[in-house]
């Protein structure tokens, strides 16, 4: 038994879970999350001085399609890291096979990264400057979600020892 693979095998599987819950979440109360996106991307609680207001979105459509696109991408993350976890647990004794089934975990830290890091720090945190609202700031969430992923796609991409006692 090698346990740094199945260790590997948990460590996806559970950032696999979180993703699909944060989507479920999203969808079965919308309305709180939706919220958070209308008020960052309308910029209506960051400093009344800002003279980067111009950049607000106040278009609905645009307020719903953003949150359409970020709950999609919960959805890819979530379940781009199950396919991935599954390979993995399939080939658990391949090391080749294992190997080729850590792409699919790859892709899936790499949508969860662009999500949380691009669109929340980088837009929603910097463009939309988020960081200066009191109660719709989700900026430090964004980032204990970043390191997760990025824990997890370094912690996968760490070779085995194919020597080790298994």
């Amino acid at each position: 038994m090698n346990i740094l693979r199945i260790s590997k095998i948990i460590i996806c599987l559970s950032l696999s879970i979180f993703a699909l819950l944060v989507c479920l979440n999203n969808l079965a109360d919308y309305g709180s999350n939706y919220a958070f996106v209308r008020h960052t991307l309308s910029m209506d609680t960051v400093f009344p001085d800002n003279t980067l207001r111009y950049r607000a979105i106040l278009d609905p459509f645009v307020w719903s399609l953003a949150y359409g696109l970020i709950i999609f991408a919960e959805f890819l993350t979530g379940l781009l890291l199950l396919m991935g976890a599954i390979g993995l647990l399939k080939n658990m004794n391949s090391p080749l096979a294992f190997n080729r089934a850590k792409n699919w975990i790859y892709l899936g830290c790499l949508t969860g990264f662009l999500l949380w890091f691009f669109g929340f720090i980088v837009v929603g945190g910097e463009w939309f400057c988020m960081w200066q609202s009191e109660k719709w700031n989700g900026v430090e969430a964004a980032f204990r979600f970043v390191v997760l992923i990025m824990f997890t796609l370094l912690f996968t991409a760490m070779p085995e020892s194919e020597n080790a006692k298994k």
